[in-house]
């Protein structure tokens, strides 16, 4: 399928009720508002498509760059390319599906996010905090616990807020799978007091992350 193609589907597909969310979200112009149920439905008819992919998500359309995270074949993308997207993101939504099924797919995220956990830049921040939280809770060996939790006690009070999302799931991570620093994690999120209010539907567990943690580990229990 063409670019031209693409987009026209995706045009065709978008709604005011889904604009205005995104628009809510953070979101600029550049959409066409398309349901994401909408967009994989789309991506399941096209499969993968790494050069397509690639330049839908040069278009900055934000439908377009979300189709692309499914059609992206992530082995394809060198270390320079993966960082140059997650640099030109602008939507955290679009970012988050970057990272779930592209960034953490990447044969090299491990340098990659060494150096994103030292940018300046809050998506390749966010990233580098994201896959951060993913080897505390899988491959934690070699990283330096107390150190992080030093970091985000000095640092998540201030972070922009795509970064300060990542950072928390890093200090939950430590808390929930880390008996060892659980009461400091707690304590940490106590005292930054970070999405206490945040409002959540019945049944969910707030990012909050000393209820996270509490509830996380009353279920391993």
């Amino acid at each position: 399928m063409t670019l031209s193609k693409t987009l026209e589907q995706l045009e065709a597909l978008g709604n005011a009720k889904v604009r205005a969310q995104n628009a809510k979200g953070g979101a600029g112009d550049n959409q066409f508002g398309v349901s994401l149920g909408d967009i994989r439905v789309l991506a399941k008819k096209i499969r993968t498509n790494h050069e397509l992919a690639l330049s839908l998500w040069e278009t900055g359309n934000v439908d377009a760059q979300f189709l692309a995270a499914l059609l992206i074949q992530p082995k394809k993308l060198s270390a320079r390319e993966m960082d140059r997207m997650v640099r030109s993101l602008t939507f955290v939504r679009v970012a988050d599906w970057l990272l779930a099924y592209v960034v953490r797919q990447h044969p090299d995220k491990e340098a990659l996010r060494q150096d994103w956990m030292a940018a300046d830049d809050r998506w390749a921040a966010r990233a580098g905090w994201d896959l951060t939280s993913e080897r505390v809770a899988k491959s934690p060996e070699g990283l330096d616990l107390p150190a992080l939790l030093a970091r985000i006690e000095a640092e998540m009070a201030n972070a922009v807020p795509e970064v300060q999302w990542t950072m928390n799931n890093t200090l939950a991570a430590i808390g929930i799978h880390f008996p060892k620093h659980r009461k400091r994690a707690i304590a940490i999120g106590e005292k930054i007091g970070l999405y206490r209010d945040w409002p959540v539907s019945k049944g969910c567990t707030p990012p909050f992350a000393p209820i996270w943690i509490n509830f996380m580990v009353s279920r391993q229990g």
